[in-house]
């Protein structure tokens, strides 16, 4: 059952809507110009409209991703690069370690800056596979668990000048992480900067 006006507010609303359609017809007649106006006006908005609505979209570059990582030589204290799928210990430039075994790291650099430079980064972190973990590849542990949980299963981390190595998903390794990502006295995360 839909609700149903009182007649005499029916006629009463009609009889506005009359009036004022007639009003409107009467300025309409006494300005003719003020029509060209509106027109011209409705036509230049229609076709700004339609001009902004087709023009094309602003392409968004693909995100390539670095072929190359950093990694930490343990001799020399220095950053180099190497190809990204290399699994630490590798060769660093420096040549082996005095026991023997290859000197290259893994290193995570950071900055709190968009394009820094060699003095706006620090390393975050170095990483290295676990072997007690029984895998060669560091996070290749569990396929049940995603994303950081995931990454810090089967490798060890430190901080540079540490030489002590503890698991990634272990409480020292969330309190390194934790101490990587602390923010700034402006309030920003600082971010990976791949290398160039």
């Amino acid at each position: 059952m839909f609700f149903k006006l009182p007649d005499w507010l029916r006629y009463e609303i009609e009889h506005r809507w009359e009036r004022l359609a007639v009003n409107i017809r009467r300025r309409i007649n006494a300005h003719p110009r003020l029509i060209i106006v509106v027109t011209a006006a409705s036509v230049f908005v229609l076709s700004v409209t339609i001009v902004w609505l087709s023009w094309p979209e602003k392409v968004v570059e693909e995100v390539v991703e670095s072929e190359l990582e950093w990694f930490y030589d343990w001799n020399t204290g220095e950053l180099f690069v190497a190809k990204g799928n290399l699994v630490p210990p590798i060769e660093a430039p420096s040549g082996p370690l005095p026991c023997g075994r290859p000197a290259g790291v893994r290193a995570y650099v950071f900055s709190y800056i968009d394009e820094p430079n060699e003095s706006e980064r620090f390393i975050g972190f170095l990483e290295k596979p676990n072997p007690a973990a029984g895998t060669d590849t560091p996070g290749g542990i569990d396929e049940g668990t995603g994303g950081a949980e995931q990454w810090g299963q089967g490798r060890l981390i430190c901080m540079v000048g540490d030489e002590r190595w503890v698991p990634a998903d272990s409480e020292q390794g969330r309190a390194i992480l934790s101490w990587v990502f602390m923010l700034n006295h402006l309030g920003e995360r600082p971010y990976y900067c791949p290398p160039k």
